[in-house]
């Protein structure tokens, strides 16, 4: 099973002993009020209240973007280490059929963060997803450092991500993201904030757009943050402010605290409208990863119960996630589609992105979407409800130890 394998690694890290860097400390009345320097709009609380995700989401809606496609299209990224080479080819072979619309909000978490930002900017960008997940370019991501597993606060080395993301997104990449987020659209990340066990909602437009001479930096900084599985990688220490003093928080992978992130949670769990119920709107959601329960006869032995137990989790808690987003799109009559590695295909090697099985992997979705069968608009789990009425047809025009960061102003 792919979850369990992929955290065996970071459930032996939570055994080792550790020494702890030291940290400015600070209180929880600062880190309510925290705010990054120099981009005051930089991220929010995934927890935030139904009014602040109704006024952003308004906003979006009457945009230049939504003027232009008529349509309310929300692209969602899980996490899954190596299986998103799955949304790869997914994304690169629904570009090829030609009916890969133009996306109103993308978001991404952990492996999903990696891949929103090209899945945000278009087909253009598909040959860096080939490249990252198909053709050997996150083969060496993966690299033991015994002594930052003793020392430190994670067992593998971080520059090898932080380098594959400084190759990818560049300048042109931010000046592009920055661009479409004028249009109002936007390209959102998810990553733990583990200091107030909070989930944080980046909001990568205005990042890209702030004209900060350090945002490139932190663009690139909160994709390794949501990548970064406790234990396995370091967290990324992000400079904030709050009252006149300056802290560091400490930022880890988003699956953390969701494995996708679809719309912030007061919404996903209320039973009010984000919009009026004829505002036409599809929601896909990619899941990297097998989502169905799966019978392995565990071992009975710590290490095999920790991690068999932990993956459990994760599912349950995922399970919920994507049962609420079916309610979310009924309440608003959005078509739901929904995308997963199904539970019989292989699982990888624990932690390892081997550039064969991702290969085999990212065609197996390429060929999957080009023959029209990548998407279900239901649910796998056995309580999941039956269909409904589908949303009503409408129009769609596609436009062609931890690292510190500091965005202290000069």
């Amino acid at each position: 099973m792919m979850w369990g394998r992929s955290f065996r690694i970071a459930a032996l890290a939570l055994l080792l002993a550790a020494c702890s860097t030291p940290r400015v400390p600070f209180t929880a009345e600062e880190q309510a009020s925290a705010r990054v320097v120099g981009i005051p709009d930089a991220r929010f609380w995934a927890d935030d209240g139904p009014e602040a995700v109704r006024a952003r989401a308004q906003k979006v809606a009457s945009s230049e973007a939504l003027r232009t496609s008529r349509s309310f299209d929300v692209l969602a990224l899980s996490g899954g280490a190596s299986g998103g080479a799955f949304g790869a080819g997914l994304l690169v072979g629904w570009s090829d059929t030609g009916t890969r619309p133009e996306f109103t909000v993308v978001s991404g978490v952990s492996v999903g963060a990696l891949i929103a930002p090209f899945a945000f900017l278009g087909p253009d960008y598909d040959p860096v997803l080939r490249a990252v997940f198909a053709e050997g370019a996150a083969e060496a991501l993966i690299q033991l450092d015994a002594l930052r597993g003793l020392f430190g606060s994670g067992l593998f080395r971080p520059e090898p991500l932080r380098n594959l993301i400084a190759r990818f997104v560049d300048d042109r990449v931010l000046a592009s993201v920055a661009a479409e987020h004028a249009r109002g659209r936007r390209l959102v990340v998810l990553t733990t904030n583990l200091d107030a066990q909070r989930a944080v909602i980046w909001n990568m437009g205005a990042i890209a757009s702030s004209g900060h001479p350090r945002a490139l930096e932190l663009f690139r900084s909160i994709l390794v943050a949501s990548a970064s599985v406790p234990g396995v990688l370091p967290p990324v220490l992000v400079d904030v402010e709050a009252f006149g003093r300056q802290f560091a928080e400490m930022h880890v992978d988003g699956g953390v605290t969701a494995n996708v992130l679809v719309v912030p949670e007061s919404f996903l769990l209320s039973q009010r409208r984000l919009f009026p119920s004829s505002f036409p709107g599809r929601m896909f959601i990619v899941m990297n990863n097998a989502i169905e329960p799966d019978f392995e006869m565990v071992e009975n032995r710590t290490l095999p119960v920790i991690v068999r137990s932990y993956s459990t989790t994760i599912k349950a808690n995922t399970a919920k996630v994507l049962k609420a987003a079916e309610a979310f799109a009924r309440r608003h009559r959005f078509d739901f589609k929904l995308a997963y590695i199904p539970a019989d295909y292989p699982a990888p090697a624990a932690m390892q992105f081997d550039t064969e099985y991702m290969k085999r992997l990212f065609d197996y979705a390429y060929r999957s979407q080009t023959k029209g069968a990548g998407w279900k608009r239901r649910l796998p789990f056995r309580d999941a409800p039956p269909d409904g009425p589908r949303p009503p047809a409408y129009s769609l025009v596609n436009d062609a130890g931890p690292r510190r960061f500091s965005m202290n102003l000069p």
